[in-house]
């Protein structure tokens, strides 16, 4: 098929989708597992890795442009992981690189947009370089004031330490008041755990998307994701397309949420 006629049936059925799409129930949270950029610059023969993040991070602009088009609230993206922390250090520096230079540029477009989001980073912050933390501060202080439209993006984030942690905090907090280990556990709730949890006073992600392939949640919002919607694509994250995406939202919309029941 000759490389116009098939964008113009791709953009066509992509239009045709998205009214489709916009005609049903769309989710307030969608949260994304951004996988598979190693993978296709080894695919296309690119020069680095760091050519694959970098292209990863440019995508991010076009999946955050589709979820202003179609109102969705908040969007989490999972960007480093803290397995990816152990990762040599020529390509750990690089990948920071470029989630540091990603950064900046989302908080000054935010400042810019028409529909701007304020950004919260979501991890054990404290394990990550200095130079990291600090473009991290910066982007959440620019963009507070911002919203109600939120990103979050997770770094050095590990669900299993994320449960762990607002549980530290919460007998942390308890022991201040003096309160013994047997009245916690009497009192402890869901609800007492889940205040301090990361994305606190965001709803629970209502479609969770993998790509690259991979059948699994890795441990990505492990609490937050118990009636989540999940949705898994063979498409590596670079290239990763709006039609891709609203076939997601398209199956999400397919489906009868049952809650646990």
């Amino acid at each position: 098929m000759k490389p116009l006629l098939k964008s113009a049936l791709y953009g066509l059925y992509t239009r045709r989708l998205l009214r489709q799409v916009q005609r049903g129930p769309l989710p307030r949270h969608v949260a994304l597992i951004l996988d598979g950029n190693r993978r296709f610059a080894r695919l296309h023969g690119l020069e680095s890795p760091q050519v694959g993040h970098q292209m990863g991070a440019e995508k991010l602009d076009e999946l955050l442009a589709w979820c202003d088009e179609l109102a969705i609230p908040v969007v989490t993206v999972w960007a480093l992981s803290m397995d990816n922390l152990s990762r040599r250090p020529e390509e750990l520096g690089e990948l920071i690189e470029v989630i540091e230079s990603k950064l900046q540029a989302l908080a000054q477009a935010q400042r810019r947009h028409r529909s701007p989001r304020s950004i919260h980073a979501l991890g054990r912050l404290e394990m990550l370089p200095d130079s990291l933390r600090s473009m991290i501060a910066d982007a959440e202080t620019s963009t507070a004031h911002l919203g109600p439209l939120r990103l979050n993006i997770a770094l050095g984030y590990d669900g299993r330490e994320e449960i762990t942690q607002a549980v530290k905090n919460l007998l942390l907090e308890q022991a201040e008041k003096e309160e013994s280990l047997r009245d916690v556990a009497d009192k402890l709730t869901s609800q007492e755990i889940a205040r301090w949890l990361y994305c606190n006073g965001d709803p629970d992600p209502d479609l969770i998307i993998r790509t690259s392939g991979e059948l699994r949640l890795s441990g990505f919002l492990l609490w937050q994701s118990a009636y989540s919607e999940l949705y898994f694509c063979d498409t590596l994250w670079p290239a990763f397309r709006k039609v891709d995406f609203l076939r997601a939202l398209r199956s999400y919309q397919q489906r009868e949420r049952r809650f646990g029941t």
